[in-house]
């Protein structure tokens, strides 16, 4: 199926929706699961099939089989951005951000999969790659793990895939066991030693007042990351904690459009931008927040489902690094045949030549977490 002038159209579009238990009870400072749920999007072009994915509820599924399918199909496979506008205004009225804006990143992402498998390309060629290495950090350190699950999984990060920095869930109970929170900062870094960067996140668990002083023992410990002290809603609180500690500060993994990252930056809320290509809208919108950090001298991180990001983030020059989130690993090797695995700190998107992602589903072993 080819528009008059060649182009290659979008024939089909399929979900699936996938759940994983956890491996053991998992939480951070303001959350507690015990799964998590996959939503893979499938678009189709003549033999080519691209792929793309969120983490979030099962009916984003709904949403992309109601309201995205009919706005994508049938456009040339070669006009990524124009299905990206069509889905936004197709949105309109639902409201965007949140579990839809997940729909509309799954889709996007598998469009540029699709684009790239039909030109036989790496998605990060298709791109066009600025970087080889791509640089990941561990992540998880659960506030539910106790000191041995702890010490295991960040040596494991760092001494077995030589990874050099290494993060952990802080502000446990909203913020409630300070003391506990000062223990594990303590044993994290003795677990790794001075040579690996200690990251922590308390996703939005602290006060403002509460968040500087616990910054205090941070920097005794020479933690140089401070990811969501404060709610990341709370713009002004960010940046007065970002002025008052020593350590970057971190946020962004929340912004469903691109106007949130401009507003973000305006009000010198972080030192790092996190942008998350599974909820802001996929690798296009992703892609346009890089280009706003880079404007605005700051550098940005890719959030969890690191598979996701990793193509995009070889072609971006302010990047940081991408987030080796322990769920999102686990899950997408568990599905997914052609996955990365880090060496040095770092991976190595479309060194072997597969087209798009490079990642295929593996249904023999997806089946059994299908849910839709």
């Amino acid at each position: 199926m080819t528009a008059p002038w060649g182009d290659p159209l979008v024939e089909g579009v399929t979900t699936a929706v996938y759940t994983v238990p956890t491996d053991g009870p998992e939480a951070d400072g303001t959350l507690a699961w015990n799964s998590t749920t996959l939503v893979l999007v499938s678009v189709r072009s003549g033999n080519a099939t691209g792929l793309g994915w969120t983490y979030g509820a099962p009916a984003t599924a709904d949403v992309v089989a109601g309201q995205l399918a009919p706005v994508v199909t049938g456009r040339s496979a070669w006009d990524v951005p124009g299905a990206q506008e069509a889905m936004g205004r197709a949105v309109r009225n639902a409201g965007r951000p949140g579990l839809i804006a997940g729909a509309v990143s799954a889709v996007d992402i598998a469009l540029w999969d699709l684009k790239a498998r039909l030109l036989d390309l790496p998605l990060v060629q298709l791109l066009g790659a600025c970087r080889q290495d791509v640089p990941v950090y561990g992540s998880g350190g659960f506030t539910t793990y106790d000191d041995a699950q702890q010490d295991r999984q960040l040596r494991g990060w760092a001494e077995e895939l030589g990874i050099p920095r290494v993060k952990i869930k802080i502000g446990e109970g909203w913020g409630k066991a300070e003391d506990r929170d000062r223990d594990r900062i303590t044993r994290a870094r003795n677990s790794i030693g001075d040579g690996v960067e200690l990251y922590v996140d308390a996703n939005g668990a602290y006060t403002r007042k509460q968040a500087v002083r616990i910054a205090r023992h941070l920097d005794a410990e020479g933690v140089v990351w401070f990811e969501e002290p404060v709610s990341s809603d709370d713009l002004a609180g960010l940046a007065r904690i970002r002025a008052a500690v020593a350590m970057d500060v971190a946020a962004g993994e929340y912004g469903y459009t691109l106007p949130y990252f401009g507003h973000m930056l305006a009000a010198g809320a972080v030192d790092c931008l996190q942008v998350d290509a599974t909820r802001c809208g996929g690798i296009t919108v992703w892609l346009r927040a890089a280009a706003l950090a880079e404007a605005a001298g700051l550098e940005l991180s890719g959030h969890c489902a690191p598979h996701a990001h990793a193509h995009a983030a070889a072609a971006v020059p302010n990047l940081r690094h991408l987030e080796w989130f322990h769920d999102h690993t686990r899950i997408e090797a568990l599905l997914f045949d052609g996955t990365l695995g880090p060496a040095a700190g770092s991976v190595r998107p479309g060194a072997d030549g597969s087209p798009g992602h490079g990642l295929t589903l593996n249904t023999g072993r997806a089946d059994p977490y299908r849910v839709r």
